[in-house]
């Protein structure tokens, strides 16, 4: 029998957290079909930095770096969405780059913005219109330099230099980026691809895969439904977020926006971590009759830390590849995928670097640590001990997958959860999928970092 002795309390506790979780989740899921996908976002990005970079990229190089003219790209890719749905910076780089403006009225424009260096923008361009030999004085865009991109895209279209702002020494940088935003990805494929065929050449030589001995917890199904449902969404994901809200509101009336905002993800983290961690806690302590930290009952394995850490990255690149085809696959089924995870974005667009550091120490650190207790520390043991260790990867990779609230994200995440039960099991290190939980989580965040211009 699944359910050994059960109280009818804990029973009942159980099924109303299954309900509740089951219209959060939902609700969660179709909320994620409205939030745009930030590949959008993400390949704009790439494009202005590559022809930002374009006077530093060696002749026989651009080839591999610029195949077609990026501001052209950025247009096409503008032109595609509806232009009420694009932000104000991106409808002034459409109008901007657009080669014939015939079909644009620029005096019905200006309703479009909320911005008045933008508005002011729509006035200038509607004089270029009307006349193109007006050349106004370039310090009029002198307001701009700080969107160097915006900037440039001025310089070409009112026909003024723009070495001051777009310097020999700035090209450089953004050419180092556009390498790093190229080729860390493409290095991370092949090592990945190697490991991956040495791993399945052995595996097929020796016909079999080396499991370590996991250790579970002696918990029943029913603690993994108190634990995921009661504790990780009622208490984590329903109730903690009104405390942690509220705490950064009261706290953050005089900083900044993004500040705020980082304050609130970091904040919200810690506050969603405590319920499910404490009932850990408690499930622990009522087994073993205390909680003594010197005791890996989750099995840690950190020592020696050396193999630990090792396991880890050689499980990260070996996944890299799979999590990437089978987003490539999704991309080319479903055109404009939508369900990004919002703290994405929140990264991609920060220029706050206490922000910055804030959503570092969330997305590489706590985050990992803490899913990783959770799904490969007690969800993971506790499904192999009762359905095997194949039921167990799969169940709890789906669990973490779902998880995450993104209907778009579901695959890649699911295979990056199969990757992280593995690593777990063939390490026999819960620090091994917490190290691969978190390279992959700072290779993502890395990425964001570098596109930011």
């Amino acid at each position: 029998m699944i359910f050994k002795n059960v109280s009818k309390s804990k029973l009942i506790l159980a099924l109303i957290s299954i309900v509740i979780t089951f219209f959060v989740w939902q609700q969660g899921l179709r909320d994620s079909l409205n939030r745009p996908s930030v590949s959008f976002d993400i390949s704009q990005k790439e494009q202005e930095i590559a022809e930002l970079s374009v006077q530093s990229i060696p002749i026989n190089l651009k080839k591999f770096f610029i195949i077609n003219d990026p501001v052209d790209q950025i247009n096409k890719s503008l032109v595609a969405v509806s232009f009420e749905e694009l932000t104000e910076r991106n409808k002034l780089i459409r109008i901007i780059s657009s080669e014939s403006n015939d079909n644009i009225i620029y005096k019905n424009l200006s309703k479009d913005f909320e911005n008045k260096n933008f508005k002011f923008l729509i006035e200038e361009l509607e004089k270029k219109s009307n006349n193109n030999s007006y050349n106004p004085n370039s310090d009029k865009f002198d307001l701009f330099k700080g969107d160097r991109f915006l900037y440039h895209l001025l310089s070409r279209k009112f026909d003024f230099d723009d070495s001051s702002v777009i310097t020999k020494s700035f090209s450089r940088k953004m050419f180092l980026k556009i390498l790093a935003i190229r080729l860390i990805p493409l290095l991370t494929i092949i090592i990945g691809s190697i490991l991956s065929l040495k791993i399945l050449w052995t595996t097929i030589s020796l016909k079999k895969f080396s499991w370590q001995e996991i250790k579970s917890l002696d918990l029943e199904l029913i603690d993994m439904v108190l634990l995921i449902a009661g504790g990780f969404v009622v208490l984590g994901e329903v109730v903690s977020p009104l405390f942690s809200i509220s705490l950064v509101e009261l706290f953050s009336k005089n900083i900044s926006n993004e500040l705020s905002q980082s304050f609130k993800i970091f904040f919200g983290y810690l506050f969603m971590a405590i319920p499910p961690l404490g009932i850990v806690y408690y499930q622990i302590k009522s087994l073993n009759g205390e909680f003594t930290f010197k005791k890996d009952y989750l099995q840690f394995n950190f020592l020696p830390i050396k193999n630990a850490i090792i396991q880890g990255i050689k499980g990260w690149l070996t996944i890299v590849p799979f999590v990437l085809l089978i987003s490539l696959i999704m991309n080319s089924l479903i055109d404009n995928q939508n369900g990004s995870n919002p703290l994405l974005e929140i990264v991609l667009n920060n220029n706050n670097y206490l922000s910055f550091f804030l959503l570092f120490v969330t997305t590489t650190l706590l985050a990992p640590l803490f899913e990783e207790i959770i799904f490969r520390g007690i969800l993971l043991p506790t499904l192999s001990k009762d359905f095997g260790i194949i039921s167990g990867i799969t169940v709890s990779a789906f669990v973490f997958a779902l998880a995450h609230l993104s209907l778009g994200e579901m695959p890649p995440l699911f295979v990056l959860g199969i990757g992280l039960g593995i690593t777990r099991i063939a390490s026999g290190s819960l620090f091994s999928s917490v190290i691969m939980h978190s390279l992959w989580n700072g290779l993502t965040f890395l990425n964001l970092f570098l596109l930011r211009t």
